[in-house]
């Protein structure tokens, strides 16, 4: 087995004036190694467009998943969709990406703007083999991954950006590609890849879309792991035991709390240096211990952190300030959003007793919410996670 994963993102803009995307993204887990993305576009906007969308995508994504073959996947939508009253057709148009085994990733097209592969940050032209299925013409691809591969697959809301303002005929799917291909080299994640791709698609719009756009990235990387320490735990003598689990795991080691810090430091016998530079008003600063890659206080910043990671899951609106700020939240934020793939929380159910004043609004269940929370979310990005209580 490898040690190849994947990176996915996806991000849309409504058609201007429409509450609901014609567009679907699906992304189901085969199993630990094996995943089926599923991004499909309903046939006009608004609701209509979004059932459709969305019945598609999680019917093909449901069936491929559970191993069936794509020309009953395909037989059952042209069974399922409601016909149109109006064009006399029913169909959503989609793209299939059936990433096997962190090996192989196996594309299926069908009226979709074709994926745009980047390899070694230049455009890839993999082979396509024409299937047709119940009088629908598919495009079938089988490409073998390798590291920092990037896939994106698009809406046709993307190429048409632009028609009758910036471009006469769209944004060409030439221009997009050299548009991807200045961005492969930053290294930038799969969510934060199909934001700008989007965001440039509304700029060309003008900020009132034509079309519904969706770009869904994939990112293939290698694994990295990431180990966040955060409260001591509940019964003193396990203290060393919960340090020695901490430190002896591969990856880089983050640790949250003041009382957890000084256990830390303790333990590996070294000075914790504190930092009085405020980098953001609501984020305490954070200190330094030799041998720690990033230590922060607890509660608060860790809040701050769960916050950003909603955030990142839906418009990814608070991107500019974590990206680049020095805070602890930003930081934290920057290593497990972008940084790591599996993450093992280290989460200590002490008491701490400076949270029991009844004025202050940090108790014991909100910092275990807090890290509920998180996890669910890290999930939700796509990362492994452990949670270990001591």
């Amino acid at each position: 087995m490898n040690d190849l994963c994947a990176d996915i993102g996806y991000k849309s803009v409504n058609h201007y004036g429409e509450e609901l995307c014609g567009d679907h993204v699906d992304v189901v887990e085969q199993d630990e190694n094996s995943t089926v993305i599923v991004l499909a576009d309903g046939l006009g906007s608004g609701v209509k467009a979004s059932i459709l969308s969305t019945l598609t995508s999680k019917i093909i994504s449901t069936m491929m998943a559970e191993g069936l073959p794509l020309e009953e996947c395909v037989s059952t939508i042209a069974a399922t969709l409601p016909v149109c009253s109006v064009r006399g057709v029913a169909y959503s148009t989609f793209t299939i990406i059936h990433l096997k085994n962190n090996d192989i990733a196996e594309i299926i097209q069908y009226d979709n703007p074709q994926v745009i592969v980047i390899r070694d940050d230049e455009n890839y032209d993999y082979p396509k083999t024409e299937m047709n299925i119940g009088g629908k013409k598919i495009f079938k691809s089988i490409i073998k991954l390798r590291e920092n591969d990037i896939f994106v697959a698009m809406s046709d809301g993307c190429p048409h950006a632009g028609i009758g303002m910036l471009y006469n005929f769209g944004w060409k799917r030439e221009d997009i590609v050299s548009f991807l291909e200045g961005l492969a080299p930053v290294g930038y994640t799969a969510k934060t890849l199909s934001t700008i791709l989007v965001d440039e698609c509304f700029k060309l719009y003008g900020g009132k879309p034509g079309d519904d756009a969706t770009a869904c990235v994939v990112r293939i990387r290698k694994r990295e792991p990431m180990n966040i320490l955060f409260g001591p735990p509940s019964n003193r003598d396990d203290a060393n035991r919960m340090m020695s689990l901490f430190f002896s795991k591969e990856g880089k080691h983050i640790i949250c709390g003041g009382t957890t810090s000084s256990i830390a430091a303790k333990y590996l016998n070294k000075p914790i240096k504190a930092s009085i530079n405020f980098e953001k008003a609501d984020v305490p600063p954070i200190a330094e211990i030799e041998g720690v890659d990033l230590v922060t206080e607890g509660v608060i910043t860790v809040n701050k952190v769960v916050e950003y990671a909603n955030d990142y899951l839906g418009e990814n609106k608070y991107y500019e300030h974590w990206s680049i700020k020095r805070d602890g939240a930003s930081l934290i934020s920057r290593l497990l959003f972008e940084e790591a793939t599996d993450i093992n929380f280290y989460v200590g159910r002490a008491i701490n007793p400076a949270h029991q004043n009844p004025d202050l609004p940090i108790n014991f269940s909100i910092k275990m919410n807090l890290v509920e929370e998180l996890s669910a979310c890290l999930k939700k990005m796509g990362k492994r996670i452990k949670v270990s209580y001591f």
